[in-house]
């Protein structure tokens, strides 16, 4: 029970990749709350099979371009249990084009989506972390963000300047124990994936050096290590999970 009793959020909770997180957070110990934007119903759900399963979740509604939304929600969790141990910053959204071809929605849409609205809650739930002197962030970033990928000019510069956020938020946040640390998933037979052409998928793959896609609960591994105890001495670190792609 590595995350006994600890107050987890998790942003993009309606989807494969953050509900596989919810629930291995639960599994561990942790009382989750899982949050959604457009797909409440989702997350709903996912709380329901947790406490099904005998653990503790509770569903809500967040839109993360907005700052307002996220205080007011954050607000709202941080009175109702009085405190909050792990952040997981999983939303996010795509519109891929190639850059000639991309219009200033698709580019502005998934910046304040996957950077800005990563930033807000950063910004919220670390000023709370920073007076209790304890915390986890864990922003889930992409090899994009390492790498760069054709077609993903906007998704590929979101997930590069998670990762920039994320190491100037562990400067400015260590002194007082919150570690920040990011996961650049590869790809990851699962959600925004499952779109792709067999052909694409096989290409993918072929890249891939230990030869298959990964799976959601590799990504969820990871994020229960980064947020437990066992790695109190890590932070401003980017943990690829993405089975050698980007060596």
């Amino acid at each position: 029970m590595r995350v006994r009793d600890k107050v987890a959020i998790v942003t993009g909770a309606s989807g494969g990749l953050g509900a596989e997180i919810a629930k291995a957070l639960s599994r561990e110990g942790a009382h989750v709350v899982a949050l959604a934007g457009r797909n409440l119903e989702a997350a709903e759900r996912v709380a329901e099979e947790i406490t099904a399963g005998g653990g503790r979740a509770v569903a809500g509604s967040i839109d993360v371009t907005s700052p307002v939304s996220v205080e007011e929600v954050i607000e709202g969790i941080h009175k109702e249990f009085g405190r909050i141990d792990i952040l997981i910053n999983n939303a996010g959204i795509r519109h891929d084009n190639f850059l000639i071809r991309m219009t200033d929605p698709q580019w502005e849409e998934v910046i304040e989506t996957n950077l800005t609205g990563v930033f807000s809650l950063i910004r919220s739930v670390g000023k709370r972390m920073f007076r209790q002197r304890s915390g986890r962030i864990i922003n889930i970033s992409s090899v994009a963000g390492v790498l760069g990928n054709a077609g993903q000019c906007n998704y590929s510069a979101s997930k590069a300047g998670v990762i920039g956020l994320t190491k100037a938020a562990a400067r400015e946040l260590a002194m007082r124990q919150v570690t920040v640390n990011a996961i650049a998933p590869g790809f990851i037979d699962i959600g925004m994936t499952s779109e792709l052409s067999s052909e694409i998928r096989e290409k993918l793959v072929g890249g891939v050096p230990l030869g298959r896609a990964g799976s959601a609960k590799d990504v969820a591994e990871a994020c229960l290590f980064l947020a437990s105890d066992e790695a109190c001495y890590i932070t401003g670190q980017v943990l690829c999970v993405d089975g050698g792609l980007a060596m």
